[in-house]
């Protein structure tokens, strides 16, 4: 007993030291976050627009482990805070200039980059200097850069255009060597969510779609560089980049300087004097060569907040993997939203609602959940709009048929109406090791979905009957929304993946147009003046350790940057597909872990976006990577 005694004392101790450690740790991090809010006193310089990672509808909740241990965390930039910083740029003559730095830009999906590269144009239109500056532009980087009024490029690097799409991983070889048993149910016929799990290759109508959507999304990216830069020989470095390179002598920057493609060939040193030319921007504090006086992004955002007079039109963010329960940031749980949205409309005095869709789907139930919540907006006679960010697709569109009218941009990936299920059993694996399965059953479904066993006839038919019918719900609710017969829908649904000014053309969207153009809409169904009016976001505010961590990842956001390098353009293009084996990972874990059971999402659309896994998929793939000494 004494022994029993002294062990549970020593446990005591030990659960109250962890909770005094978490308790100083809670209030440092408190204090930390307060301390670190970024000092909205501007001064005059150059605007720098550092987009470091991606530009995301709602950036996900920061990993505290990974932050904390001063590992690299991929940066998520909000769309709206990019682009309503550079409108503010362009009239404000604190503003000097606009210095884009996409040194280490991943991207975002082509309606999100093109957002960004629009407002860099309308600073560019004022009459404003605005320098881009990169060691290796890409395809995302490179739209953003040709609207500023100068692209700098350091001459160790260049400018390389690789077009939409790529390989796409298939398990099916791995899996029958595993004995995995993948049983798949699903309804359209280009629903090729779970072909990676079936097949081995790419089938013929997922690959005839993929091509209609990548020429599509890839017309509209050359359209808008051509726009931007009609002088630039973009189409020779699309075609024969190899020629145009070894003509240089190997110097692509050179390649890209004689193509027109970028106006000078310098250093961050050089570009930094170039802003320190400017007018009124002058050398910075510490006087090292290539600094300039810089307004940080976050600085800038912080004292430029939204405009909050006038009536509130409710903006209600569907962002992220649909999934059921709750959920942080970044992620759309069918029960967070929900409450957000029904607690906005019983405490705010909302005239309108617009729906901001940036989704590729994920659970039907949790999708539908939501959708009955916009239903109580309606109910309530306010105004519905719905605004499609990069992506609606699949369960993204599931929770847009509730709109009385429907935004997207040309180039939103839209569609995907389609369910699957899948559900794995590892029968044929365990009996590699000779374990098998037995017992009593009392029903057909005793002990169904066995995933040691298998599953039987009468499960599989179950399944399969309840995924048909999720479709054919599917289509009625896309019938009702956009007055079309079931059979039309079911015709250019079948899981088929549209960009917006197809499914424009299809009547699966009404108008193009931004999400300010969508709350301007909801004002005037309001009876509203549209410039009287401001947008009440029905979000989850961060909390001070949320605050704390997006401050230490904040980056180097200041003239410090000047002696910083990015890696090197052929090593950028390998990272981007390095990137896949961490993608693998997350396939395995969603095969593995599974999910809802009724699956409205689109897998094809990830081809389309910036190539950034979930970061406990990087995190394992440095571990092996690790392990095996690569």
């Amino acid at each position: 007993m004494r022994l029993v005694r002294g062990a549970w004392k020593l446990l005591v101790a030990v659960k109250d030291g962890l909770v005094l450690l978490a308790m100083l740790l809670f209030f440092g991090l408190l204090f930390a976050a307060l301390a670190a809010k970024p000092n909205p006193a501007i001064k005059p310089g150059a605007l720098l627009v550092a987009l470091d990672g991606t530009v995301v509808e709602q950036p996900s909740e920061m990993d505290p482990f990974a932050t904390l241990s001063g590992a690299s965390v991929a940066r998520e930039h909000r769309l709206r805070d990019v682009v309503h910083a550079l409108d503010k740029a362009r009239d404000d003559k604190r503003v000097t200039a606009v210095v884009l730095d996409l040194d280490r830009f991943v991207g975002g999906y082509p309606s999100v980059v093109a957002e960004v590269a629009a407002a860099v144009g309308r600073v560019r239109a004022s009459g404003k200097p605005v320098l881009a500056y990169a060691t290796g532009y890409t395809d995302s980087s490179y739209l953003v850069a040709a609207n500023a009024s100068e692209i700098w490029v350091n001459p160790m690097g260049g400018a390389m255009f690789t077009g939409p799409g790529g390989a796409q991983l298939y398990y099916k070889g791995l899996i029958d060597k595993l004995g995995i048993n993948a049983h798949v149910y699903r309804v359209g016929e280009f629903k090729s969510a779970v072909e990676p799990y079936t097949r081995a290759d790419q089938s013929e109508p997922a690959r005839a779609a993929n091509q209609a959507l990548y020429g599509a999304i890839f017309g509209q990216w050359r359209e808008a560089v051509a726009k931007a830069r009609p002088k630039a020989k973009v189409a020779d470095f699309l075609t024969q980049p190899d020629r145009l390179v070894v003509a240089a002598g190997g110097d692509i920057a050179k390649a890209n300087l004689a193509a027109g493609l970028v106006d000078r060939l310098g250093d961050r040193v050089a570009f930094g004097k170039r802003v320190a030319e400017l007018e009124g921007v002058g050398i910075g504090d510490k006087k090292i060569a290539g600094s300039f006086k810089a307004i940080p992004l976050r600085n800038w955002v912080a004292a430029n907040p939204l405009p909050q007079t006038g009536d509130a039109i409710g903006i209600l963010t569907i962002a992220g993997e649909i999934v059921d329960g709750d959920s942080g940031s970044g992620t759309a749980g069918g029960d967070t939203v929900s409450k957000l949205l029904l607690k906005g409309l019983a405490e705010k005095e909302l005239k309108a609602l617009v729906v901001r869709v940036d989704s590729p789907g994920g659970s039907a139930l949790a999708s539908e959940q939501m959708r009955q919540a916009i239903l109580q907006a309606k109910q309530k006679g306010l105004p519905v709009v719905v605004s499609m960010g990069g992506l609606a697709a699949s369960g993204g569109y599931w929770v847009s048929t509730p709109g009385d009218v429907v935004f997207a941009e040309p180039n939103t990936i839209t569609g995907s109406i389609g369910i699957f299920g899948l559900i794995p059993t590892f029968e044929n694996t365990l009996a590699k090791i000779g374990v098998t399965t037995d017992g009593v059953h009392t029903t057909p479904l005793t002990g169904q979905p066995n995933v040691m066993g298998g599953t039987n006839a009468t499960f599989d038919a179950l399944v399969q009957a309840t995924i048909e019918n999720g479709y054919r719900r599917f289509i009625g609710l896309v019938s009702q929304a956009r007055r079309m017969s079931p059979e039309r829908v079911d015709q250019i649904g079948q899981g088929r993946v549209w960009d917006g000014g197809t499914a424009r053309q299809l009547g699966l969207v009404d108008r193009f147009g931004t999400l300010s153009d969508a709350v301007a809409e909801a004002a005037r169904r309001a009876k509203l003046d549209p410039a009287k009016v401001h947008a009440e976001y029905l979000e989850k505010e961060p909390g001070a350790l949320e605050q704390f961590l997006a401050a230490m990842n904040a980056g180097e956001e200041d003239e410090d940057r000047v002696g910083s390098a990015s890696t090197d353009l052929v090593s950028r293009l390998a990272g981007e597909r390095r990137a896949l084996l961490a993608q693998a990972l997350g396939d395995a874990r969603r095969l593995v872990k599974g999910g809802a059971a009724m699956q409205a999402r689109c897998l094809e659309c990830a081809g389309l976006g910036p190539v950034v896994p979930a970061r406990e998929d990087v995190r394992l793939m440095d571990l092996m990577l690790a392990r095996f000494g690569l």
